[in-house]
């Protein structure tokens, strides 16, 4: 498999679900030459499976403060990740992970979901599962940053 989808995310806390959402959808209709891997909280459970299948392209998608409106959507570079993200709700900074696997994967693509809330028991909102929408519709056919701008 050349496209490797991790989808990073806790669905327990509203928007920040956008990544399982997406595993979700991918799973019940697949969408393009994607293997797709649901990371949720503690993606880097995910790293030797990656590592293994050496993908040509892997897209990191998660729900990411990048105070811009609830629901936009861009492409970040990975080194600019760890300046910018000082909360996380995951078990490791993704930096870090993207840092691991940049060396056996061809191109890393980070795409940042911008919440709205992230808080335990709170609905993801209609902004965010809009923009988890686009991203699943851009699968198929993906090129270059997948028509979405940089951050």
């Amino acid at each position: 498999m050349s496209n490797v989808l991790l989808c990073v995310g806790n669905s327990m806390m509203g928007d920040d679900g956008a990544g399982p959402l997406l595993a979700e959808m991918c799973a019940a209709a697949p969408k393009g030459d994607w293997l797709v891997l649901d990371g949720g909280s503690a993606p880097e459970r995910e790293v030797a499976a990656i590592r293994e299948m050496h993908p040509q392209r892997l897209l990191i998608v998660d729900a990411t403060e990048m105070g811009l409106e609830p629901g936009d959507i861009r492409i970040v570079d990975p080194d600019d990740i760890a300046e910018m993200f000082l909360m996380t709700t995951h078990n490791m900074p993704l930096n870090y992970l993207i840092d691991q696997l940049k060396e056996d994967a061809g191109e890393v693509i980070f795409l940042g979901i911008q919440p709205d809330i992230v808080g335990f028991y709170y609905p993801m909102t209609e902004k965010v599962k809009a923009a988890t929408e686009t991203v699943y519709q851009r699968l198929e056919g993906w090129m270059g940053d997948g028509g979405f701008e940089r951050l």
